[in-house]
């Protein structure tokens, strides 16, 4: 075939890949036909490695896309969580948690410990492995989501914004605790968590033990209500008061200093 064939043929294969959007498949199959030519692969063979290429492709893309659209503030993951600096995490647990069955079971999981022992970094790992099996995930402060509700109110979108909420299959909810909640944001937290409860799962991250959770929301009978919402069926898991954080970074300076 003369050289202006096989460009033409080209050119007609790129046309026919873009009208049927398989930019992968587009840009890689002159490159995968030239290698199994080399190879001496069946025509079969090169077929299935092209289409594979374009499905791994759009499986990473459909990760990517579900771990933007979680909005974590950083993305960690579980690879690169230190388990040895944080003695009292049950790493068997958490590897267990990530295959995401407790998502299928609707079943929260609480991260309770004192700033810097790994709380976020855990909570994100999870919901990062969540996004990596194509769930619907979405990550947001305790004040951020409380704020959120209140503004949607303020608009006349609060249905709206709470049914938003309650759609997704797992939603991460930071730092609960570390600023107060005035009882009219603790009504519309409140129907979020319990419209997800039973339902649908949640992380949450506290430094408060529950015993201390009416510092948060003053209201006794909402406090309670919202604790069993969240502890029923709960995986409660207790990262301590040792800051995993603050250690790590003294170690890295002493390393620096030899």
């Amino acid at each position: 075939m003369s050289i202006g064939s096989v460009e033409l043929q080209q050119s007609t294969i790129v046309r026919y890949a873009k009208e049927l959007h398989l930019p992968t498949v587009c840009a890689q199959f002159a490159r995968l036909a030239e290698e199994a030519a080399k190879q001496g692969q069946s025509q079969l063979s090169y077929l299935e490695t092209l289409l594979e290429a374009e499905v791994e492709e759009r499986a990473h893309n459909a990760i990517a896309r579900r771990i933007v659209d979680a909005h974590f503030p950083t993305v960690k993951t579980l690879e690169e969580f230190e388990f040895e600096k944080a003695p009292m995490v049950p790493v068997a647990l958490i590897r267990n948690l990530a295959d995401g069955e407790y998502i299928k079971r609707s079943e929260p999981i609480i991260f309770i410990g004192d700033t810097g022992t790994g709380k976020t970094h855990l909570a994100i790992g999870l919901a990062v492995a969540a996004c990596r099996q194509r769930r619907r995930v979405r990550f947001a402060t305790a004040a951020a989501l409380v704020n959120d509700l209140t503004e949607a109110k303020n608009k006349s979108e609060l249905n709206r914004i709470t049914s938003r909420w309650t759609r997704y299959e797992l939603i991460v909810i930071d730092e609960m605790g570390y600023v107060g909640v005035p009882e009219s944001a603790a009504e519309l937290l409140f129907q979020v968590i319990s419209g997800r409860a039973e339902r649908a799962a949640v992380i949450l991250t506290t430094n408060l033990p529950f015993s201390e959770w009416t510092t948060m929301f003053p209201n006794a009978r909402l406090c309670k209500a919202m604790l069993d919402r969240l502890t029923d069926q709960a995986h409660i898991i207790e990262t301590g008061k040792d800051s995993y954080r603050f250690r790590r970074t003294m170690e890295k300076r002493k390393g620096c200093q030899k």
